[in-house]
């Protein structure tokens, strides 16, 4: 294949990676593409995530983290409390208890919650591990692209050595020899 018609991440590949550009994995693509086109790589997992996210992936991260805030748990117990207090006390005070001990509904109310809440925790909780399987893979990018960078430079530095090194040698023939 001439150079011409070489496909232009080929060369990148071969002298950063020593691989064809068929062998690379997609992270590595969009890498050596980003120093082609001299890009920075760096993007925030949570705004990439957040871009790939359906209504209800969103819902059930907010529905998890207010269920699982001390807010959450110190209103849902005075709620409880306030429930019982007002079925056990306040309203059987007056014959109008509509749920008194053993607070069968409350229990019915406390079950349907949980049965609800779990596979949204569930959810929020998959959509968490996505989040951090897509930060890892971020990371391995800008560690990757930093990588190959040090590498070109290393490369570039040896090279301007390399040729102050043969300045240098071609000057030293014509200094006269020292006594």
């Amino acid at each position: 294949m001439s150079n011409s018609t070489q496909h232009p991440l080929q060369h990148l590949a071969q002298n950063l990676l020593g691989k064809a550009i068929h062998e690379l994995e997609p992270e590595e693509s969009h890498v050596l593409e980003q120093i082609r086109q001299r890009r920075p790589i760096s993007r925030d997992a949570a705004d990439a995530s957040d871009k790939q996210s359906s209504f209800g992936e969103r819902l059930s991260d907010r529905v998890a983290s207010v269920g699982g805030s001390w807010t959450f748990i110190i209103c849902f117990s005075l709620t409880m409390l306030g429930w019982m207090l007002l079925n056990t006390d306040v309203l059987t005070h007056f014959g109008m208890a509509f749920d008194p001990y053993p607070y069968i509904f409350l229990n019915l109310m406390l079950s349907t919650v949980a049965a609800i809440q779990a596979p949204i925790i569930m959810m929020s909780q998959n959509r968490q591990a996505t989040k951090d399987r897509l930060a890892a893979r971020l990371d391995f990018e800008v560690n990757l692209r930093a990588e190959l960078e040090i590498m070109r430079l290393h490369e570039k530095i040896d090279q301007r050595i390399q040729q102050r090194l043969d300045q240098i040698l071609e000057r030293l023939p014509e200094q006269p020899p020292q006594a």
